[in-house]
């Protein structure tokens, strides 16, 4: 009870002061005056209540988090904290766009089964057999496939910090469609443009169905592409790929891959997965002091196979390997060898000065993070393998940590391991020291690992950078 109230209680019993009764009040009387008085009492003090309650209780209903927790922050100030470039939404899409993705993936290759693959949340299964790092640290090591980043991503979008179950709030709308995993089905056999796109079609129609996007019209929503981007911009129904990213629906949605079109602003490119994901901030600084002391006895390295298509720059490599074998390790990959992984793939570059990185499918290959995880300097020979790529993570200055030869003079008769041996051993030393400061910046972490601290690894700075780009967008302006 108020002390307004126990005041009116205790005013309302005191005899006025100019009160005389003519006559002596009877018993029956005196109880008629109590129970009037009694009863308005009553009344004046429900009236006291409930304007309490107006004025002291909330004019809606209170989270429950406040209401077992009173003296927690509301969610605006520990965003403010936490999430200082706003908060994710993440669109729970229908089960044919990621999930049925998953439950077939015995049939997302023509050749095999990818469940094994896409295992583990995409980090795919635990290595096993012998593996040249240290015996505490093997457990952190899988056999993580290069395609798999989509699953990973979505994985840590569902558990990130940032996330909020309100899009009107969200700075950033998270679309979370296997895209390279569902396509990857149909490139390689005999389907029509029509079935390549299928999926995709279908996604942007249901995207434009829903209120966060008639908001935006798109602006303020991404996606992660596990495939290169060549993957998805197909231009003729005859050619390679989906037609995917030229879909105008497409034409505002922000576009995560690991690898980027340079004159395209609306995509950034991030790592390739690698094998290993530390769960501590320990377990990655021991790896990198392991790197760093590696006693190195071949002065480059190449992993890779030929191809059976004429002036195959591969082929030239590896016979070049092959000639400077004194100098030069290799390891064929030659079928599918190398597919599930291998530890003599680690080996190579723990053994090695410089990795030579010729393009894969596309201009970027996953073993330049491979290399770099082990210490080794990557040797590039297309300049967009590396330029205008990733920069978010390796910065903006590629000849700080890498090589370029051009590879019309590797085939002109420039001999790789000239040019390798005319880098100072200082000069080596301090790109290396580059490459392995870089590490923590591309390895992909343990999901659901709480002891890598204020830490941040790639899906991290990637997922930031994508918050700030959209409030830079807004003009900084918070939701």
């Amino acid at each position: 009870m108020s002390d307004q109230s126990s005041f009116e209680l205790h005013s309302s019993h005191e005899k006025p002061k100019n009160f005389s009764p003519k006559k002596k009040p009877t018993p029956s009387s005196i109880r008629v005056f109590f129970f009037t008085s009694s009863k308005f009492l009553t009344i004046l003090l429900f009236q006291i209540l409930i304007l309490h309650f107006i004025f002291r209780s909330p004019t809606k209903s209170v989270p429950l988090q406040e209401t077992i927790l009173p003296k927690t922050p509301p969610f605006q100030s520990l965003e403010s904290k936490k999430c200082e470039h706003g908060t994710l939404y993440v669109y729970d899409l229908p089960p044919m766009f990621n999930k049925d993705i998953l439950n077939n993936c015995r049939d997302l290759d023509p050749w095999h089964s990818r469940c094994n693959a896409l295992s583990n949340f995409g980090l795919g299964p635990k290595a096993t057999g012998p593996i040249a790092v240290p015996e505490n640290l093997s457990p952190s090591w899988y056999w993580t496939d290069m395609f798999a980043g989509e699953v990973i991503y979505h994985a840590r979008m569902l558990k990130h910090e940032c996330r909020t179950k309100e899009p009107e709030s969200a700075t950033a709308v998270y679309i979370p469609f296997y895209a390279g995993l569902a396509v990857a089905k149909y490139l390689f056999t005999n389907y029509t443009a029509k079935e390549r796109d299928w999926h995709s079609v279908k996604l942007l129609k249901w995207v434009h169905d829903q209120p966060p996007w008639k908001r935006s019209n798109g602006s303020d929503h991404f996606i992660m592409l596990g495939r290169m981007t060549w993957d998805f911009r197909r231009t003729r129904d005859e050619d390679w790929g989906s037609s995917f990213i030229h879909m105008p629906l497409m034409k505002n949605i922000l576009r995560l891959g690991v690898e980027r079109d340079p004159w395209d602003k609306l995509e950034i490119s991030v790592p390739y997965p690698t094998g290993f994901h530390p769960k501590s901030k320990s377990e990655m600084n021991q790896w990198m002091n392991f790197v760093h002391g590696q006693n190195r006895t071949s002065l480059f390295t190449f992993v890779g196979a030929k191809r059976e298509v004429k002036g195959d720059f591969r082929t030239i490599l590896q016979n070049h390997c092959y000639n400077e074998s004194d100098a030069c390790r290799l390891v064929d990959c030659s079928g599918t060898r190398c597919y599930d992984g291998t530890s003599e793939i680690l080996e190579a570059f723990l053994a090695s000065d410089f990795c030579m990185q010729p393009r894969g499918d596309a201009y970027t290959r996953r073993s330049t993070f491979d290399c770099m995880l082990a210490g080794s300097i990557p040797v590039f020979f297309w300049k967009r393998s590396i330029f205008h790529q990733y920069e978010w993570f390796l910065g903006d200055e590629p000849e700080k940590f890498s090589v370029f030869i051009d590879r019309k003079e590797v085939r002109n008769g420039t001999s790789i391991r000239k040019v390798l041996e005319g880098y100072s051993k200082e000069d080596v030393r301090k790109m290396r020291e580059k490459v392995i400061s870089s590490i923590p910046k591309f390895v992909y972490g343990l999901m659901d690992s709480d002891e890598m601290g204020s830490n941040k690894d790639a899906f991290d700075i990637a997922i930031d950078g994508v918050l700030r780009r959209f409030k830079e967008q807004r003009g900084g302006k918070d939701t």
